[in-house]
């Protein structure tokens, strides 16, 4: 009779250990929906700030067009990704976009000294910082579960429910990992 409430004691704790185990999966997917909804989210405003900036730098006739062609172009591509590696690579080229947009800006110094030009590069700005730091709450959730997924005895659950691992919003621009070279010496 002890060994009947042994085996019945064993089999209740690995019962709530596995229930355990696979909510604590639903938990961290759920993390990870939610970390990117936030990307999302500065993302749209990203894109909401691109045609103002676009129509300010217009107004200067002689703005290089492919420069603008291509941040519109890169725009639209990222709106229209639809999964999550895909739009972490249109959001990779729209980053390039822009950065290419602003280096060809610093040759107009008219359009640097706009009051609506400061105002929309601020506000960029501030965005990309917000970008920043939900991409890196949402690779800190991807982490999390990625590593869940790879360590025993939770690999056993992940497997049984196939769980896979999520995708890291990674920089996938060689140029883009390299630290930008000042020289003073000029």
């Amino acid at each position: 009779m002890v060994a009947v409430w042994i085996i019945l004691g064993v089999i209740v704790i690995i019962v709530i250990w596995f229930i355990a185990s696979y909510n604590g999966f639903i938990s961290l997917k759920k993390r990870i929906e939610n970390a990117w909804a936030q990307i999302d989210v500065q993302l749209k405003r990203r894109y909401d700030l691109i045609p103002n900036l676009i129509n300010t730098v217009k107004g200067y006739k002689d703005f290089e067009q492919e420069t603008l062609t291509k941040v519109i172009q890169a725009r639209a591509a990222a709106v229209n990704a639809t999964t999550i590696p895909d739009k972490i690579q249109a959001e990779g080229v729209l980053t390039q976009a822009l950065r290419g947009l602003l280096a060809v800006a610093e040759a107009y110094p008219d359009l640097k000294a706009t009051q609506e030009f400061m105002q929309l590069m601020e506000e960029l700005r501030n965005t990309e910082n917000l970008i920043s730091f939900s991409r890196q709450f949402y690779n800190d959730s991807v982490m999390t579960f990625n590593t869940r997924i790879a360590m025993f005895p939770g690999n056993i659950v992940a497997g049984m429910f196939a769980f896979k691992a999520a995708t890291f919003f990674e920089v996938a621009d060689a140029a883009e990992r390299q630290a930008p070279k000042v020289d003073f010496s000029k």
